[in-house]
């Protein structure tokens, strides 16, 4: 047996590119097609008053906050998300993510199934 150590995909906080505020990094991401893969853990971080757009995936997502408090929604749902917690993003259903007057971090994990 070998121990399969790697570097994380994107180690480097980028901006989001559907979002304002915000910057995130790409802690694993498995699959053949990395347009999509099978598993994608980011981390992100949040401003105050940022946000992630209302939008829908292929796949499902689990968004844990790690810190710090926001908001989002789910199929037109508007609910907390404080530190400790943890939302359910379906897929194909319209989700988003945002701030107010605090700032926010959360792990995001998307898997295909």
């Amino acid at each position: 047996m070998s121990v399969d150590v790697r570097p994380v995909p994107r180690p480097a906080w980028n901006p989001l590119p559907n979002g304002e505020g915000i910057v995130g990094r790409v802690l694993v991401r498995e699959g053949l097609d990395v347009r999509v893969p099978d598993l994608l853990v980011a981390e992100l971080r949040f401003l105050e008053h940022a946000a992630i757009e209302p939008h829908s995936h292929v796949r499902d997502a689990i968004v844990v906050c790690i810190a710090g408090a926001g908001f989002t929604s789910v199929g037109g749902e508007t609910v907390p998300l404080r530190e400790g917690q943890q939302v359910r993003w379906p897929r194909e259903i319209v989700h988003g993510l945002w701030t107010d007057g605090s700032t926010m971090t959360t792990l995001m994990v998307e898997r295909s199934s």
